[in-house]
């Protein structure tokens, strides 16, 4: 791997120019030359502006070879060989990122091009820097392991290359009632992805709705982007109740940690109270009670206070009030 120094050298042999001569030129010695084109040293940013003006040879391309071989000594001293490469690449879900149309690998031959692109799609300097960064950005459920978690992560990424493109109304905290209002009426109406997306962006929230990596037990996550607040959800939820439930997680997340989301993803956390907050805005705790005191009349109390019957029934199951066995659970079961 010798960088720019194999492209130099077939541009002077091309150019019939003498590496003395151009030596001479860039102001450098004969033998400092021969370790440029023999790759045995690394460019400065002078030279490479330098062997650019010279050679009219972009110096974004000579960077970026010169980065290309230091990239491959690293990954060698590092890994030692080329399977051990291989197989760091591999626990990164390379293939089913590609076949899901996550990344693009501009050279899926080269073990060097493939750790590049991955580091490009991942935003993160280099491969030791994941755990770290995993730690310090992101809150993970306390049951969660590593390699769900390195799932995750690589979810959020590619959701979070679909939210930057997306436009949204700027967000004003005093106007959350209001959507939770608005989501009272959408809700009894036939779920629709598009509809939700475009009530929340009304409200200055982005909603991205992603397949997540296979196996990944990922439901949804939130987070601040330049003052946004972000919401990430998995077509992992089949249902409309589940569905709901956890939007509803992360809207509480907005009203409580707006602050914290700005340097944490939060996801899926382990928090009595937001689950408490959740529940409440799927059925209201004295609507709920109501219900309960007059449980023959259920399905009239919940219709009246705009609760979808699937989140009722769903409760009732979730609280051991029914069985999920029973057939007026399954016979009130809303799928998306």
């Amino acid at each position: 791997m010798y960088g720019f120094g194999s492209m130099l050298k077939d541009y002077l042999e091309y150019n019939k120019i003498s590496q003395t001569d151009f030596a001479d030129r860039l102001g450098i010695t004969q033998k400092h030359m021969n370790e440029i084109i023999n790759g045995k040293t690394n460019l400065s940013i002078d030279l490479i502006l330098g062997i650019s003006l010279l050679t009219d040879i972009d110096a974004n391309l000579i960077y970026y070879a010169e980065n290309k071989k230091k990239t491959y000594e690293y990954l060698i001293n590092k890994y030692k060989d080329e399977k051990s490469i291989n197989n760091m690449l591999n626990s990164y879900y390379l293939k089913d990122m590609v076949k899901m149309n996550w990344i693009k690998l501009k050279d899926s031959s080269s073990f060097t091009q493939n750790y590049m692109d991955l580091l490009e799609y991942m935003n993160i300097k280099n491969i030791d820097m994941v755990d770290n960064y995993l730690s310090n950005r992101f809150l993970f459920k306390k049951s969660s392991n590593e390699v769900d978690n390195k799932k995750i992560f690589l979810w959020i990424k590619h959701c979070d290359t679909i939210a930057k493109n997306i436009e949204v109304s700027d967000y004003n905290s005093n106007r959350l009632n209001d959507l939770l209002l608005e989501l009272k009426t959408e809700r009894m109406k036939k779920f629709s992805k598009n509809k939700l997306t475009e009530i929340l962006k009304k409200y200055g929230i982005i909603l991205v709705i992603e397949d997540a990596l296979k196996g990944s037990k990922i439901r949804g996550c939130v987070k601040v982007m330049n003052h946004t607040p972000v919401i990430y959800m998995t077509t992992y939820l089949k249902e409309k109740s589940s569905f709901y439930y956890t939007l509803y997680h992360e809207i509480m997340h907005i009203k409580k940690d707006y602050n914290k989301l700005k340097n944490k993803t939060i996801i899926d956390e382990d928090e009595n109270e937001i689950d408490i907050l959740a529940l409440n805005e799927m059925i209201n705790e004295k609507v709920y009670n109501q219900i309960l005191n007059d449980f023959d009349n259920k399905d009239k109390i919940a219709k009246e206070n705009n609760i979808p019957l699937c989140f009722l029934y769903s409760r009732l199951a979730k609280e051991s009030k029914i069985k999920y066995t029973s057939k007026e659970y399954r016979n009130h079961i809303e799928k998306i």
